[in-house]
């Protein structure tokens, strides 16, 4: 058998200690539940303190569920036709889902996709709606909060120029469901379901022509199902 050389024991020294000091999958979810769910506590806090409690605009009505689930289903379309014919400057969207945001989540499972897409409906909707667009819908007029809370909720996406005024569309979109339903069950479940079909489209069928992530490689043979 041959022995290793000194250079070839390095070399796995180096990719060991490199897989050591990369974040497991798990924290990844974690931290990015954590955060998310976080913004639920934070928006009754706020809302609290600025008087407009995001709870006060929830019902659970099964009407405007249904319209939240049918609702999600045009972004969910212009997001597609945006990786398949990304035009401009919208190519460096593509660009960060296949080289940032599969690497970072390939491999998780339906259930960790399904907690992260809930945290974020429900915290950034919560926070967004629920008090920023009431808050200074009061204060400015319904136009000016409406739009002003879109374009905050763009901003504080800041990955790039384009990204950010996707999302601040994206903003308006759930901000004008909101205006017509009055209920942010009705956007929970929009954003939601948008988020959760978006990583269910980049992670389980369009990571396959694209990169592996570094952190857990992804056999495309294997089974990841729960």
């Amino acid at each position: 058998m041959k022995r290793p050389t000194p250079v070839e024991d390095r070399e796995v020294l180096l990719e060991t200690e490199n897989e050591d000091d990369q974040p497991g999958r798990d924290v990844i979810i974690i931290f990015a539940v954590s955060f998310e769910g976080g913004l639920a506590p934070l928006s009754l806090f706020l809302g609290w303190w600025l008087g407009h409690n995001p709870l006060a605009q929830f019902a659970w009505r099964e009407a405007d569920a249904l319209w939240g689930a049918a609702a999600a289903l045009p972004l969910v379309l212009l997001f597609l036709l945006t990786l398949r014919w990304p035009i401009g400057l919208l190519k460096q969207i593509k660009t960060f889902c296949e080289d940032e945001f599969i690497p970072l989540l390939a491999g998780s499972s339906w259930s960790d996709m399904a907690l992260i897409a809930l945290s974020a409906g429900v915290g950034e909707e919560m926070l967004f709606r629920g008090v920023l667009q009431c808050s200074l819908g009061t204060w400015l007029g319904i136009g000016w909060g409406y739009i002003l809370a879109s374009l905050l909720f763009g901003l504080l996406h800041p990955i790039s120029i384009p990204y950010i005024v996707v999302t601040a569309f994206v903003g308006l979109y759930l901000g004008g469901a909101f205006l017509l339903t009055g209920n942010l069950l009705t956007v929970m479940v929009t954003h939601t379901l948008y988020d959760f079909a978006l990583m269910a489209y980049l992670l389980r069928y369009h990571y396959r022509g694209g990169p592996i992530n570094p952190i857990h490689p992804l056999d495309p043979d294997e089974d990841i199902d729960d």
